[in-house]
């Protein structure tokens, strides 16, 4: 029996390829994360072009984790299997992964733990509030390119059980963003040039889009897309800080409303589009007399990641009597 005291963690979402080594302290000992490469002016990738690149690059990755660390000591093996831990939840992406994770835990003669994509982002994001207790329910946004969803969450052993009860009804807020700013002529994923434009300029006040309108905890994004893509080609990239505050705007509004709805005094923000500096600047402004607290990682962890999953292998690995 492997008693190994480092965890390695392995994601392959549809944006980036990454893997962590955290050790039984819940210390980071190793991380790397890369997007996955997309043509000039598209809007993503498909699952198998997706897949072919995860396989492609998970061999350099992984060789660079196992040399951080002494490789006997390595105690499990953890991979994000599905985007939700719900049944029927796929996404062919994934298995690069759990194919790598397999492989290596067979090698090495350790545990496999399998975890959701978005447990992984749960996971990352309260790594950065270690000395808070968890009990009782809690309330988290998984605000990323194809995700916008609010999520009960309760500790269930090694794994979270959420509860989606708020979101979009369409498009996502990532979607919406990465098509705002491929309109606009950037790579996709696009939200970092358009929070940079938007943190740069500032919003002046302008009107070129209506309120997004927040019916118990849920909203809808295709209208806004619409009036943004109208806005580009009337006048180019003037709607992008605009764009930033409504969105600021509807997501503070929604946990507002789901905050007060399940009593909750703690809501964190976990994804890509909560790594957003205009986002996290605006939303202590406009939360700043609330009874609830909004929180959020860091922002290396907020993206997609897999030091939340290796994390989470650590805890799975502990609970099994392994440490």
């Amino acid at each position: 029996m492997n008693n190994g005291r480092y965890s390695l963690g392995i994601d392959t979402s549809n944006y980036k390829t990454s893997v962590a080594v955290t050790d039984e302290k819940n210390n980071i000992i190793f991380s790397k994360s890369e997007f996955l490469e997309v043509e000039h002016g598209a809007r993503g990738l498909r699952q198998s072009v997706a897949f072919f690149k995860h396989v492609n690059v998970l061999p350099s990755f992984i060789d660079d984790a196992l040399s951080a660390v002494n490789p006997d000591e390595i105690g499990c093996i953890a991979v994000s299997e599905a985007p939700r831990r719900l049944a029927g939840s796929y996404m062919p992406v994934f298995a690069a992964g759990v194919d790598a994770a397999r492989l290596i835990s067979s090698s090495l003669q350790i545990p496999l733990f399998k975890f959701s994509h978005q447990e992984g982002h749960v996971s990352a994001v309260l790594h950065s509030f270690p000395d808070e207790r968890l009990d009782g329910k809690i309330l988290f946004f998984h605000l990323s390119g194809g995700t916008t969803e609010a999520l009960l969450t309760e500790i269930e052993d090694s794994h979270y059980n959420l509860q989606i009860i708020g979101g979009t009804r369409d498009i996502s807020v990532g979607q919406l963003l990465d098509r705002t700013g491929v309109a606009l002529g950037y790579d996709f994923p696009a939200g970092r040039y358009l929070d940079n434009l938007s943190c740069d300029r500032g919003y002046d006040g302008s009107r070129l889009l209506s309120k997004i309108k927040v019916t118990d905890g849920w909203f809808n994004l295709s209208g806004t897309e619409f009036q943004v893509m109208k806005s580009i080609a009337d006048s180019g990239d003037e709607v992008v800080p605009e764009l930033l505050e409504r969105i600021s705007i509807l997501l503070c509004d929604a946990a507002c409303m789901l905050a007060d709805k399940f009593a909750i005094d703690r809501v964190y923000m976990a994804g890509g589009v909560s790594s957003s500096q205009y986002f996290r600047m605006r939303s202590r402004a406009l939360n700043a007399h609330e009874r609830f607290e909004m929180r959020f990682g860091l922002p290396e962890l907020s993206g997609d990641n897999a030091a939340g999953i290796a994390l989470l292998g650590g805890r799975a690995l502990c609970e099994k009597g392994n440490r």
